[in-house]
């Protein structure tokens, strides 16, 4: 049997302690810990923390090899601390049938690096027109409980309370881009004092915010659970708390670059900054972090979003809207999050790793660092300072809104179920 013994590991930040990994599981942690024949890893008092999960993440594949496939994108996760990560349906075919998503489901096993759990489209081919097999991409191999066609907001009323009625009988949660369509015609950035300095039509909250207080409020009339992707505006924030203190089924995400980036920094055209959502106001990254911290937002989710280089390195007109982020995503929330006094180590757990895992009740994940769990940790070296360098990303894509910039922390080690994936920051 395989067996690590991490010495010196700050669990979830606090004190250092031995850390015994058997096989796939975690055998014991305290002091003075001992195994025969164990390779030994000194942490160095580095952090220690549950494999992280993702619940939006674009693999691209089938289809769209040129910017990701489900093996470089679970690299790149595997790099990030990520052990799992939710593979969204806007791919080619549309992951709207059980032979795409259990296609996606078993390359996933296949490349080994991080487990891939496929969301299953809303509507056919994305749509929002007629529902897809939900029940029948649950019932297949691949088990998907999350369904969205996020690229596309469900704006019809009807398709998205028929959506929540069906997903209901199995738990399951619908997972909205909140996108009204025709308020954002043409957009190309956030509505406000930048877009018309600079003359680009704008992407306004009200936006966002009208088709979350439509959907918080089918959810409670249907009594099934709706998951709002990477939530961008204070407004959206107000609305999910209001939803909550009526205790609605109702969960919410944030992006990394929605906690540290603003609109200000489309002054400068270039194309890494286009994402949708769009980078909002300070204001709004302040709401949000807020959010975050007291748990109106219950998660951190990447959105990543690869695209091959000529869909960037163009006009901001023409280009494609989306960042990658899961090489990125831990040191982000390091600096806007844990440095700030915002949350601790514990905190970060729980929004990036167990409450993802909760929401899409994905087994053997998101679980304590502790005696009998799964072994799917990371190790994390918070005193880390280093510049983005895309060029070293396991991704296919280099579109990382972070290039040259300084983050702390580093991912030195991933281990899922036991076996070490990355090893002193390079893939095992």
């Amino acid at each position: 049997m395989r067996k690590t013994l991490l010495r010196g590991a700050r669990v979830l930040g606090g004190e250092p302690q031995d850390v015994l990994i058997e096989g796939e599981t975690v055998a014991g942690v305290g002091s003075g810990l001992s195994a025969s024949g164990a390779e030994v890893v000194e942490a160095d008092g580095r952090i220690l923390l549950p494999g992280l999960v993702d619940l939006h993440t674009h693999l691209r594949e089938p289809g769209r090899e040129d910017s990701e496939t489900v093996l470089t994108g679970t690299k790149a996760a595997a790099r990030g601390g990520f052990t799992a990560v939710h593979a969204m349906a806007n791919t080619f075919p549309v992951a709207d049938t059980a032979g795409v998503v259990e296609q996606v489901w078993r390359l996933g096993r296949e490349s080994g690096y991080c487990d891939v759990q496929p969301v299953g489209a809303v509507t056919v081919g994305l749509e929002g027109k007629q529902l897809a097999e939900l029940g029948a991409m649950h019932d297949s191999a691949a088990g998907v409980r999350v369904f969205s066609d996020d690229g596309k907001c469900v704006d019809d009323a009807v398709i998205m309370r028929r959506a929540l009625e069906y997903v209901k009988a199995f738990d399951g949660v619908i997972a909205q881009h909140a996108q009204e369509p025709r308020l954002t015609e043409g957009a190309q950035m956030n509505e406000g004092v930048v877009s018309a300095e600079l003359g680009l039509g704008g992407w306004p909250a009200v936006a966002e915010e009208s088709i979350i207080a439509r959907d918080v409020l089918l959810a409670a009339h249907v009594g099934s659970r709706v998951h709002i992707c990477h939530l961008s505006t204070a407004g959206s924030v107000e609305l999910v708390r209001w939803a909550k203190s009526k205790g609605w089924q109702v969960t919410a995400e944030v992006t990394p670059h929605h906690l540290l980036l603003t609109d200000e920094l489309v002054r400068s055209y270039d194309p890494v900054y286009k994402v949708n959502p769009p980078l909002r106001t300070e204001a709004d990254v302040h709401a949000l972090r807020e959010a975050l911290a007291d748990g109106t937002i219950d998660c951190v989710a990447t959105d990543h979003a690869p695209h091959p280089h000529e869909d960037k390195d163009c006009e901001w007109g023409a280009a494609a809207m989306g960042m990658v982020g899961l090489e990125t995503a831990l040191p982000v929330l390091q600096h806007t999050m844990v440095d700030t006094g915002l949350l601790d180590w514990s905190g970060i757990a729980e929004r990036m790793s167990h409450r993802p895992a909760a929401i899409s009740h994905l087994n053997g994940q998101g679980r304590p660092v502790a005696a009998g769990e799964p072994a799917n940790l990371l190790l994390l070296d918070p005193d880390y300072r280093g510049r983005v360098d895309p060029a070293g990303f396991a991704s296919r894509s280099r579109n990382t809104p972070y290039e040259g910039r300084e983050l702390p922390g580093r991912v030195t080690h991933t281990w899922l179920r036991g076996r070490a994936t990355v090893v002193d920051g390079k893939l095992a």
